[in-house]
């Protein structure tokens, strides 16, 4: 599995206990640190906004990003996705700027993006959804799980 722009590896920690192999990416050294005696968790930093894809070549049974969120990387993400392989996806939409930060449009979701993205790269979507939330803090999200079949 591919926990990309990991972050403290909440989601690492999670999955590697479950019994997955885990390898995750960060370009926080300093937060991948904390993840060095997880169960299941291989981490690696790297810079994921450079001129070259780090990941390249490189296929996944799943991937999760949370919090994340950099377009011009997201059609070589998904082809990373193996046969049958589970892309789970959550970040910030447009109207979050009224709750905080990301405010940039850069880095905020359209109405219906995940999907469409999804769509073009071949996946089939399992469960989606967007809008306000509450919890853990106020925010406008937007969620994908979807399938390489």
């Amino acid at each position: 599995m591919l926990d990309l722009a990991c972050g403290s590896g909440r989601h690492s920690r999670l999955l590697g206990l479950r019994g997955f192999a885990v390898l995750a990416v960060d370009r926080d050294q300093a937060a991948l640190a904390s993840l060095t005696a997880a169960p299941g968790v291989t981490t690696v930093a790297m810079e994921l906004e450079g001129a070259s894809w780090p990941l390249a070549g490189q296929e996944f049974d799943a991937i999760v990003v949370t919090n994340y969120l950099w377009r011009p990387r997201l059609p070589e993400l998904l082809s990373m996705l193996a046969p049958g392989g589970v892309l789970i996806y959550e970040t910030f939409m447009l109207g979050n700027a009224e709750f905080g930060k990301p405010s940039n449009p850069d880095f905020l979701l359209r109405p219906g993006e995940l999907r469409d993205i999804a769509r073009e790269a071949g996946l089939r979507e399992i469960a989606f959804v967007e809008g306000y939330v509450e919890m853990p803090k106020p925010a406008v999200r937007q969620a994908i799980c979807a399938l390489r079949d």
